[in-house]
């Protein structure tokens, strides 16, 4: 592996990168604040076991595909984004039938397992920053083989981005409590959450980067 000074500057760059708020933050927060706080720990867990095939993929190089082929890139980023857009528009569309219901029935925490599985899954850019950042950490000469180091280090990424995605599903319920007291704070918070779905896919889809 590295040197303790490069694994340093490893997990500082890390714990930024996960505690900074982004899409996942955002999404975590949008399903706890509609559903409740089991679908948002379902959704944190959807996003860490799709986060997995992201790395993966960067370990045995599958990920720089989407360096080489900027079309399966535009694609997958496209097909994300609209998953996302769709989820939203669900949202804001259930909202009168699940009003005054003060949690989430087991079939919707359910679907934000696989939802958030899917949404993480065709968001190329968490593969495209897996494969820009874990070889600026990786020692060639070192005594693990390279796709060992890649493996290790994308683990521990992925359980700090879970670290905030649950600090972030703790404090999105106690907004969610708030708000749903009652059938009006319940409608409203599916009409917050699902759009933030659909802003959070047109900002993914109309993004350059």
């Amino acid at each position: 592996m590295a040197s303790w000074e490069t694994l340093l500057a490893f997990a500082t760059v890390t714990v930024l990168v996960a505690y900074f708020p982004g899409p996942a933050l955002l999404y975590t927060a949008a399903q706890t604040i509609s559903h409740g706080r089991k679908a948002g720990l379902m959704a944190m867990l959807g996003i860490h076991l799709g986060c997995y095939l992201h790395v993966f993929a960067a370990a045995f190089g599958l990920s720089a595909v989407f360096k080489h082929v900027p079309e399966l890139y535009m694609a997958v980023k496209i097909a994300g984004a609209a998953y996302l857009v769709w989820i939203g528009i669900g949202m804001i569309r259930s909202h009168l039938a699940a009003a005054g219901q003060p949690v989430a029935p087991p079939k919707t925490v359910k679907r934000a397992l696989f939802d958030s599985f899917v949404v993480e899954v065709l968001n190329p850019k968490v593969a495209l920053f897996f494969i820009a950042l874990l070889p600026q950490f990786v020692d060639p000469a070192g005594a693990l083989p390279v796709w060992a180091q890649f493996l290790i280090l994308g683990v521990v990424v992925n359980l700090a981005f879970s670290s905030a995605d649950l600090v972030t599903v703790l404090g999105a319920s106690f907004v969610a409590a708030a708000m749903k007291r009652t059938g009006t704070g319940f409608g409203i918070g599916r009409w917050i959450g699902g759009s933030l779905m659909i802003g959070l896919g047109l900002k993914l889809a109309t993004d350059r980067g």
